[in-house]
Formats: C-alpha cells, structure tokens, sequence
C-alpha cells in the first residue's frame, strides 16, 4: 500500500469521491503555457470596469491595519448592508465569497442521512458542498433546450424529489452557467409548496446585474418564510473578486446558527474595507450595469451573426452552443483568449463566455468569427 492510498483510507469517503472544484485559467499561467502576451479573460464572469477611486482609496489606507485582525464580528460593513437591504444587521452573514456561505449552510444542516436538492445545470458549487458532507444529491432535470428558459431550473421538477429526509434545495436565480432566470410568482409559488422542514438557498450571486422593475425581491419574503436563505456577492458586479467577500441574509435565527460554524476572521481587513466603500458607488453600479447591457447585446448579435446558438441570459456572461466547443477553446486560447468550458456541468458542446469591455469583446468575436471561418 502506497503512502497516498493509505491516506485516502483515513479520509473521509465523501470527501475521496470529490473532484476539486478548477477555476478558471489564469492569464499568467495562459501566457507563460502558450507563449502568448496580451491575454484576455472572459472565463469568470468578472466585472471589467476599474474600480472607483474612492474604492481604490479605502483599499490602499486598510493596507496599514494588515497587522491586526480584522474585525471578525464586521460591525461597520455589516451595518451599512443592513441598512441599504432594509433588514436587521443579525440577519446577515459574512463569508469569503458567497461560495463559503454555501458551504456553511450545507455543513450547518446537512448530514449523510437527509438529502439536498438542485438543479442539473446549476452552480457546481452546490454538488462539492453537498457531497463532501455526505448527504443524498438529488439532482433534477432541467428544463428541455426548446423551452423559453432553456436549460433553466424545472421548480415542478425540483419539488417532485422533496420527501421527510429532504433538508435544502438550492436555486440560483438567474442561474451560473445558463444566464436563465425565474419569474417572481414562479419562485414565490415554490417556496410557498417547500415543507417547514426545508431550508430554501436562492443564490443571487448576479442579481446586481438581473435586477429590473419585474425583478422579485426576495429578500422582502423572508418573514413570510423562515427557512429562506438569500446569497449574494461582491465579485460579481462590484468587482471585487480578488478579495472574496460575500453574504447571506435570513432570519436572525438562521444567521445565528450559521455563525456557530463560521470560522473567526474569515472576511478579511482589506476586503471589509472595499465592501464599506463600494456600497457607495451606486453610479458607478449602475453604470457598469448599462455598459454591460449593451455589451452583452453586442456579443449576442455578433454569435448570432455567425449563426451561434446561445442561451437568453440576465447576467454578465452567455452560454454558447459553439460546434466541437473544445477545438475552439483551444483555438481561442492559442490566440490568448480565455473563455470557460462546462463539460462539467456535462455542457460538452458549450463555452460560457463572459462579457468584458468592448475591445475585449471586439477581439472574442473576431477569435470565434475565425475559427468558423477554419471549420470551412
């Protein structure tokens, strides 16, 4: 027996069967494999935009508290989300990332003997959290590709699998990879069916850049349901996602359960400080929420101009059924551009494209216009 099967044995068996989540490729690690400079990436659904200065700002002057920890309790952050979301600041929970808010919930109320439900296509975050607990993964079909939310969440379906041993159902609106979304009285009804005994996460990880007058809040539900759990994030639209900082909001009770598990510290000084400052920018959001409106209308009509199928999306990237989508994410990647493959999410045929600025965006399309034209 070699040193690593005997270390495998002493591993828990959830945790063995996992494969590490692989984010997307870096451009140093792209331009150092390839020998290519310039590279761009619209792999992670970044926001393009520089930062405002005053963000810019605050995260230089939070450099000289480094020594110290940060405030683990994020009084101030935590107070001016609360009072910009209308809710009580024990409703929130802080986490690197909303990705580890996701992780908490799973290990604060799932176990190898209840199960967690999501969507097939849905953020492949939520599987890892749910196996490496050991719980059941039920996993439902998603909605056929000739539907209007193709690919999108089936909530009919989603519900036919909640039994006595069901603990969590996730959903992502809109959802990460397909850009697909939920209509509010769709996903009020669903919530509205759940069981007491079934805490419901609503991932709105873009919600900065879905939001309209149709938009539901969900957030002025939960008082109406006690188990509902809303995530957002700061590495989305905000752009700060090389400091990872994301929430949860629910009731009080929940919050308080989620940080008996929290680890102390996990926000960091510098991130805590951005967040206060971005919070601010409600132009700049705004702004970078236009730019990517007509961005994304510029990247939709240039694929359909090439005959490219891709799925109606609400967030800052588009899901594209792109022929032998392998050969062109090498192709592009040779000519230093980086998109994300989602094979899997068992999407072999599709690239998930983000959407950047419009030189970025300009040199996608002309990269995929070029390897159409090689098909020929």
């Amino acid at each position: 027996m070699t040193r690593d099967q005997s270390l495998t044995e002493l591993a828990a068996a959830a945790v063995c069967e996992l494969a590490p989540y692989q984010p997307g490729k870096p451009l140093a690690e792209l331009e150092r494999d390839y020998g290519v400079r310039d590279a761009i990436k619209l792999a992670s659904n970044e926001n393009p935009m520089e930062l405002p200065a005053a963000v810019r700002a605050a995260i230089r002057e939070s450099i000289a508290d480094v020594s110290r920890y940060p405030d683990g309790a994020a009084f101030s952050l935590r107070g001016a989300l609360a009072q910009q979301l209308g809710v009580a600041p024990d409703a929130i929970t802080l986490g690197n990332g909303s990705n580890e808010v996701l992780v908490l919930l799973a290990e604060t109320f799932l176990t190898p003997q209840v199960n967690a439900i999501y969507d097939q296509y849905s953020f492949v975050v939520y599987r890892l959290a749910v196996q490496a607990t050991g719980a059941e993964a039920r996993v439902a079909a998603s909605l056929p590709r000739d539907h209007e939310q193709p690919l999108g969440h089936d909530l009919d379906a989603m519900l036919a699998l909640v039994d006595a041993n069901t603990r969590m159902v996730f959903i992502a609106n809109p959802n990460n990879p397909t850009g697909t979304w939920l209509d509010g009285d769709a996903l009020h009804a669903f919530l509205a069916a759940l069981p007491a005994h079934v805490v419901a996460v609503v991932d709105e990880a873009y919600y900065e850049y879905a939001r309209d007058e149709q938009w539901p809040d969900v957030l002025s539900w939960l008082d109406e349901f006690p188990n509902l759990v809303v995530t957002r994030t700061f590495s989305k639209a905000y752009g700060l996602a090389g400091l990872r900082l994301g929430y949860g909001v629910s009731s009080p009770a929940m919050a308080e359960l989620l940080n008996r598990v929290r680890q102390p510290f996990n926000v960091n000084t510098v991130a805590q400080a951005a967040a206060l400052a971005a919070l601010n920018e409600t132009s700049w959001l705004a702004e970078c929420r236009a730019e990517n409106d007509r961005e994304l209308k510029h990247v939709s009509a240039g694929l359909a101009g090439m005959g490219i199928h891709f799925l109606p999306s609400k967030g800052n990237f588009v899901l594209a059924e792109i022929p032998n989508a392998s050969a062109c994410n090498e192709f592009l990647l040779q000519r230093g551009i980086i998109v994300r493959p989602v094979a899997n999410y068992g999407l072999d045929g599709y690239l998930r494209i983000s959407i950047g600025n419009k030189s970025e965006n300009h040199r996608l399309l002309a990269g995929v216009s070029a390897y159409m034209e090689s098909r020929s």
